[in-house]
C-alpha cells in the first residue's frame, strides 16, 4: 500500500510542477477581474478544471449571459465525458466511493495515466490513481492560492506568457499517446485545421478541428480493422 501511495505521488509530481504557471495565472486573473480571494479559491476547489475556469473568469468579468457561460464551459469540459466513457469498463464494478472519487479527480493529467490495460484493477491500483489525482488537486489549489496573492500585489501576470503552460502540458500529454497511424493522422488533421480556422477567424474553429481530427482517426481505425 505504501508503494502505491509513494508511486502515485512521485509519478504525478512532474505534472504537478508543470501546471504551476497555469494555476498562478488562473488565481491572479480571477482577482484582477473582480473576484474576491475566497471566490477565486472556491472556483479551483469546486470546479477544478483549468481551461474552463480561465474561460469562465473572462466571461463572468464581461457580464456574459448565464446561458452563454454554461454552454461555453460545457463544451470545453465535454472531453471529460469521453474520459469517463473510456474508463467505464474498468470502473463499472467498483464501489461508489471509488467511482465518485476517481470521477472527481479525472483530469487530463490523470487520464493520461489510465491507458494501461490494468489501470484501476485492484485496490492498490485504485489507491495509486487516487493519490495521483489527489496530489494534483492539492497542487492546483496551492498554485491558485499563490496566484491570488500575487495578483493582488503584482501587475497583470497575463503579460508574462504563463498561458503557454496550457499548451505545453497538453503537448506533453498527447505525444506519448501517438502510437498508431490513425492517432497520428487525427492529430495532424486537427493541428492543420485549427491553423486554417485561426487564419480565417472562424469562431468555432477549436471545436470543429477537434471533430475533424476525431472523424479522421475513427475512419482510419475502422479501415485498419477491416483490413
Amino acid at each position: 500500500m505504501k508503494v502505491a501511495v509513494y508511486k502515485g505521488f512521485w509519478d504525478m509530481l512532474p505534472l504537478n510542477l508543470a501546471v504551476l504557471p497555469w494555476g498562478i495565472l488562473c488565481g491572479s486573473l480571477a482577482v484582477q477581474n473582480g473576484f474576491t480571494p475566497l471566490e477565486a479559491q472556491l472556483m479551483s476547489l469546486l470546479v477544478f478544471a483549468g481551461s474552463a475556469q480561465l474561460v469562465a473568469i473572462e466571461l463572468i468579468a464581461k457580464d456574459t449571459a448565464l446561458i452563454t457561460l454554461l454552454i461555453t464551459t460545457f463544451i470545453i469540459s465535454a472531453r471529460h465525458l469521453l474520459y469517463g466513457l473510456a474508463i467505464r469498463n474498468k470502473m463499472v464494478d467498483k464501489p461508489l466511493k471509488w467511482r465518485s472519487s476517481i470521477a472527481f479527480f479525472l483530469t487530463d493529467e490523470l487520464f493520461a495515466f489510465s491507458h494501461h490495460h490494468r489501470a484501476y484493477q485492484g485496490k492498490l491500483r485504485l489507491l495509486y490513481a487516487l493519490v495521483a489525482g489527489g496530489s494534483f488537486y492539492v497542487a492546483w489549489n496551492l498554485w491558485t492560492l499563490i496566484g491570488i496573492i500575487a495578483g493582488q500585489f503584482l501587475p497583470d501576470l497575463t503579460n508574462l506568457g504563463l498561458d503557454f503552460a496550457i499548451a505545453a502540458i497538453f503537448i506533453a500529454l498527447v505525444i506519448p499517446s501517438i502510437t498508431t497511424v490513425p492517432i497520428l493522422c487525427a492529430c495532424i488533421c486537427s493541428a492543420i485545421s485549427i491553423l486554417i480556422f485561426k487564419l480565417v477567424h472562424f469562431e468555432f474553429g477549436l471545436i470543429t478541428s477537434a471533430l475533424l481530427g476525431m472523424t479522421v482517426g475513427y475512419l482510419l481505425q475502422s479501415y485498419k480493422e477491416r483490413r
